[in-house]
């Protein structure tokens, strides 16, 4: 559910006309919707409270890292769980407690651990053997132990895209699962470091429970081996995953992912930490773009809109589906034809759908693109020299820029020449 809907014959967020904000902002732009970044929360929170899981949420910042996104779910109560010291930094500026913040990513440099360190954030996400070491050597350092989980790769294939997996022995992230009890038994060796959870995280965009439950398996399995070594396992880090309907997914509802984790973990005695991200922020967003001209090809109709694969990489990216609908309401009954929606970039790839039935559209007129809150805004560029596009965040009948579009001088003042190339 989301709250974008046609009201008097054209799109509405919550109770703003897109229209409106594309007459007063500009296009493109994302637009996200508060009422349905609080639903989402809400609806997960009371599932996991339901199956009776003492809980943490952290949001997944990468999904959505806006300061505005990030400060709506950490008032619902929310943590962050951020894989870079720009994301910890954006959370701690929106107001999440470092106590709230965990810190995961397979490529933590030890300036990025230092920081992690000094602020005391919850929990510390060791992926690898030399970064268990570094982490060491950091917070002993500094007089500090630090709570520690350590990434377990259980080798179960999410079946989602292959390129959001994360959770097979190929894959780059965690430490298989078959030697986890050697290098928990190294952690609670080394100074400085706490190993008191187990993290483990198999993919994005997950449309069945079977994965959870055989990486859950292991999870209990492995929880069972490190008590009997004599390591204390308090905490258990699930990640995210759960995937949202972009086309004709049908993911299963929080309640049922909530009662596969009591059906196999729930009787440890743990805490759970769980890291969604596009689950909560994916369907509260969309991306509006305005019409350039419609463009008759020998064999195809193309659309040119004035957004790019810069703007939304994940159709190029991924071959990803989003939703394209008109913001001003068809009539009923309007016949559809099929058209490809390309954006004006110098590439192929600047391709959004290929043979869409949509209404008939003329230039000017605004399109917007569902499901876009998640990995839209975060994975943007500036490619072809386009400047970031303005983010919107509405609640009620009010909204907001939360993000501006910069100028084109604001872009250059970030290069200079050198001297060299300076006219004597």
């Amino acid at each position: 559910m989301n709250h974008f809907h046609y009201q008097n014959g054209e799109l509405f967020a919550e109770d703003v006309a897109i229209a409106r904000i594309a007459r007063e902002v500009g296009t493109p732009f994302y637009c996200y919707s508060t009422a349905t970044l609080q639903r989402h929360y809400t609806v997960f929170a009371e599932a996991l409270k339901a199956a009776g899981l003492d809980a943490t949420i952290c949001f997944a910042a990468k999904a959505n890292p806006n300061m505005a996104v990030i400060r709506t779910f950490a008032q619902l109560g929310a943590g962050a769980d951020v894989v870079s010291e720009g994301e910890l930094r954006q959370a701690l500026a929106a107001g999440v407690p470092a106590a709230r913040i965990v810190f995961s990513g397979v490529g933590k440099t030890r300036h990025e651990l230092e920081f992690a360190v000094a602020k005391g954030i919850f929990q510390i996400n060791v992926e690898s053997e030399p970064e268990l070491e570094m982490l060491s050597e950091i917070a002993a350092a500094r007089g500090q132990v630090m709570p520690i989980a350590i990434r377990v790769n259980p080798d179960v294939d999410a079946g989602t895209h292959a390129k959001i997996t994360t959770g097979k022995k190929e894959n780059k992230f965690g430490i298989e699962w078959t030697r986890a009890r050697e290098v928990y038994a190294r952690a609670k060796a080394l100074p400085g470091v706490e190993p008191v959870a187990i993290a483990c995280h198999i993919g994005s965009q997950l449309t069945e429970l079977t994965p959870f439950r055989e990486a859950f398996l292991r999870v209990r399995d492995l929880v069972a081996m490190l008590r009997a070594d004599g390591i204390d396992i308090r905490r258990l880090d699930l990640g995210g995953g759960l995937g949202v309907p972009y086309d004709d997914e049908t993911p299963p509802e929080p309640a049922a992912y909530a009662e596969v984790i009591k059906a196999t973990l729930g009787d440890l005695g743990c805490r759970f930490v769980f890291e969604p991200g596009r689950l909560l922020v994916g369907n509260a967003g969309i991306l509006v773009s305005r019409i350039i001209r419609v463009k008759e090809g020998s064999t195809r109709t193309f659309l040119i809109v004035d957004a790019a694969m810069n703007d939304l990489a994940r159709p190029s990216l991924y071959d990803a589906y989003h939703s394209i609908f008109p913001v001003a309401e068809p009539k009923a009954g309007a016949a559809l034809a099929e058209v490809d929606v390309v954006g004006p970039v110098c590439e192929t790839g600047d391709t959004f759908a290929k043979q869409r039935r949509l209404p008939p559209m003329r230039t000017d007129d605004l399109l917007a693109f569902g499901t876009a809150g998640a990995y839209g805004a975060a994975m943007s560029s500036t490619y072809n020299t386009r400047p970031l596009i303005p983010e919107v965040l509405v609640k009620g009948g009010d909204y907001a820029v939360i993000r501006v579009r910069p100028s084109y001088e604001d872009m250059r003042s970030l290069e200079s020449l050198p001297g060299w190339l300076n006219d004597e």
